[in-house]
């Protein structure tokens, strides 16, 4: 699962980044934090009639089809391996990818004997990673009048080599190369897109252990992602 992450880079260098325009609204410096998580907002890339638009989004999608915005509660991933066909993925997948750029993200060590400290991942030339993701908008059934509310989700896939075990899942971090293929549905089979849904290769990522205060949303700041020794489990 992917469930946290680090948004510190400057929206205008990230719209830069996926040459992309920004939205309306979205600031230029934006709001840096150190531990976004779920129903927070991330940042999206998605493509229109060859323009790409970077804007903000709810992190939990909300299918149109959902009855009310609860369901996003869960649906803050996404799995590759099912993503073409699940009921509340499928239409996104076949109509409304993104791309979902953060500065990095948190998985908390699930390996046999390690004590369960939060390890904070990033990319090893240090650039801001690119998600996968997909995106939907939402108008609330009881409320015709109200605004549509944009969703996201972040799609996940098996761990690569960089996980180093520590966590059975990893979000798909995709290289900007990979991104014109991602949001391409016009053009690009959904087979061709669905093979870009796999782990990253190996030396793209690493990861060093980092204090348990992350796990509150709460606590916020570049302390976060300060290197801290794993504590004995004895």
């Amino acid at each position: 699962m992917c469930g946290r992450v680090a948004l510190f880079t400057p929206p205008v260098r990230l719209a830069k980044l996926l040459d992309a325009a920004l939205a309306a609204g979205v600031e230029l410096e934006g709001h840096p934090s150190w531990n976004v998580g779920p129903q927070r907002r991330l940042f999206a890339v998605t493509e229109n009639n060859g323009e790409r638009i970077l804007d903000r989004y709810r992190w939990g999608l909300v299918p149109s089809w959902a009855k009310d915005a609860s369901l996003g509660n869960r649906l803050f991933n996404a799995r590759a391996e099912t993503v073409a066909e699940k009921p509340s993925f499928r239409s996104a997948f076949a109509k409304r990818p993104c791309a979902i750029p953060v500065d990095g993200f948190y998985e908390w060590d699930h390996r046999p004997g390690k004590n369960r400290q939060p390890h904070f991942f990033t990319r090893v030339d240090g650039a801001p990673m690119i998600f996968a993701g997909l995106y939907e908008h939402w108008r609330d059934p009881e409320s015709p009048d109200a605004p549509l509310r944009a969703t996201c989700t972040v799609i996940t896939t098996t761990p690569g080599e960089d996980m180093d075990e520590i966590h059975d899942r990893m979000p798909v971090v995709l290289e900007t190369s990979d991104v014109d293929t991602w949001l391409n549905v016009l053009e690009v089979s959904a087979d061709e897109r669905l093979a870009l849904l796999r782990p990253a290769t190996a030396n793209t990522l690493h990861h060093h252990g980092v204090s348990s205060s992350v796990g509150s949303v709460k606590n916020d700041g570049p302390e976060l992602i300060e290197p801290l020794e794993p504590q004995s489990l004895f």
